[in-house]
C-alpha cells in the first residue's frame, strides 16, 4: 500500500498557478475570485477563510462578502450580477449550502458560466456530460483527477465505481472517468449487492458522507482507492473508506484528511487562473 499523498500534489499545483498568476499579472490581467458567503455557518465560514489565504498565497486577488443569514434571496442574486458585469472578476464563488428561504439552485444558474470556477451552473455541467466544448469542472472530483494523474494511474481501460451520485461529486467524478476512458459504474443506495459491484472496481472512489462506510471487504485487492468523505468522529476528521482495513488491501489510498480535501480549493485557484487566461485572450 502507497498514500496518496494530497498535500504535495496541491503545492505542485499551487506553484503552478502562482506562476501564472505572475504571467498574468505581467500582460496586465490580475486574477480574481469573488467569494460570497451568506450566513455565519462555522465551517463555511472556515472554508471561505482558506480560500482567502489560498488565493493570496498564490497572487490571486480575492474578494469576500459576507452578508447576514436574513439577506433576501433577491438581494443576493443582486449581489451576483453586479459581480457578472464587472470585468475585473474573473470567478464567482458562493458558498454553500445557503440559508433555507433561499434557492440554491437559482441562484448558482444567475452566476455567468464563464466565471462558475465551482463548476456547478448548467451549462458548465452540460459541457462535462457531452464534451461539447471547454467546461469549469467541479473542484473536487478534478482534484481526484489531478492525484490520478500526478500518481500514474493509468485510468483508460480501467473499470471505476464511483460510490455517490451528488452533483457535487459523485455525477462530475463519473463524467471525468468516463471522459478518461475508463468503464464506470456509479453505485449508491439503491444499488444491489452494493459490495460485489465495488469489488470490480479497480478504481474506486467514494463519496458518501458515511465514516467508515467502505470495508475492506467492499475493495478487491490491489485497487486504487480515493476517499472524499470528511467526517467527524469522536473529535477527529476519518473518511468514507475504513482506512485500517481498505490500505491493507489497496494498491493506493488517500488518507483523511491530507487527501483529496485539500485539492479542492487548489483546483479552485486552478480554474480561476483559467478564468482570468480567458480574459487575457479577450474571450
Amino acid at each position: 500500500m502507497k498514500l496518496i499523498d494530497g498535500k504535495v500534489v496541491a503545492a505542485a499545483v499551487k506553484e503552478r498557478v502562482k506562476s501564472d498568476a505572475a504571467a498574468l499579472k505581467e500582460r496586465g490581467v490580475v486574477p480574481c475570485l469573488a467569494v460570497v458567503l451568506v450566513g455565519d455557518d462555522p465551517a463555511s465560514a472556515t472554508y471561505v477563510k482558506s480560500k482567502e489565504k489560498g488565493c493570496e498565497a498564490c497572487g490571486i486577488k480575492s474578494l469576500a462578502f459576507r452578508l447576514d443569514a436574513n439577506t433576501s434571496e433577491e438581494a443576493l442574486l443582486e449581489l451576483v450580477a453586479e459581480l457578472n458585469a464587472n470585468d475585473e472578476v474573473d470567478g464567482i464563488l458562493v458558498q454553500l449550502p445557503l440559508p433555507k428561504h433561499i434557492e440554491t439552485s437559482r441562484v448558482l444558474e444567475t452566476i455567468d458560466p464563464r466565471k462558475d470556477v465551482d463548476g456547478f451552473h448548467a451549462q458548465n455541467v452540460g459541457k462535462l456530460v457531452t464534451g461539447a466544448g471547454e467546461a469549469f469542472v467541479p473542484c473536487t472530483p478534478l482534484g481526484v483527477m489531478e492525484l490520478l494523474k500526478f500518481y500514474g494511474v493509468e485510468v483508460s481501460g480501467k473499470n471505476a465505481v464511483v460510490v455517490g451520485r451528488s452533483n457535487i461529486v459523485g455525477k462530475p467524478m463519473a463524467n471525468l472517468l468516463l471522459n478518461a476512458g475508463a468503464t464506470v459504474t456509479v453505485a449508491h443506495s439503491k444499488t444491489r449487492d452494493l459490495a460485489s459491484v465495488v469489488r470490480n472496481g479497480e478504481i474506486v472512489v467514494v463519496a458518501v458522507g458515511k465514516a467508515g462506510f467502505l470495508t475492506a471487504e467492499m475493495v478487491s485487492e490491489g485497487a486504487v482507492v480515493v476517499d472524499v468523505g470528511i467526517n467527524r468522529v469522536d473529535g477527529r476528521l476519518v473518511g468514507d473508506a475504513d482506512f485500517e482495513g481498505v490500505s491493507k488491501k489497496a494498491s493506493l489510498i488517500t488518507p483523511v484528511p491530507g487527501g483529496v480535501g485539500v485539492m479542492t480549493i487548489a483546483m479552485l485557484l486552478s480554474n480561476t487562473i483559467k478564468s482570468a487566461e480567458r480574459r487575457a485572450k479577450g474571450c
